[in-house]
């Protein structure tokens, strides 16, 4: 759902629901939860609802995992040279 709100802007619940199989209620609990947490808001406009992705909390997390992606793609990196100078046994 956070991509197709990224991708397509906002959009109604019924769009969102359109999109997956499942019932409107059940699409609305999920964008809840998504609210709750921040990443979802909902304008209302008419009797639909709109919703917006709020991508600032997303933003927060990817600065918290900065460090984490640095020392990985170091460990990986290391990891495919080493790769690189083993033989290659090539069993038949």
């Amino acid at each position: 759902m956070l991509r197709l709100l990224r991708g397509g802007g906002p959009q109604s619940v019924q769009v969102l629901a359109d999109l997956f199989d499942m019932r409107r209620p059940s699409l609305s609990e999920h964008l809840k939860v998504l609210r709750e947490a921040g990443l979802v808001s909902e304008q209302r406009s008419g009797r639909q609802r709109i919703h917006r992705l709020e991508a600032a909390p997303l933003a927060e997390v990817q600065d918290w995992l900065q460090p984490y992606e640095r020392f990985w793609r170091g460990r990986l990196k290391d990891l495919g040279a080493l790769l690189d100078r083993t033989p290659n046994d090539d069993v038949t």
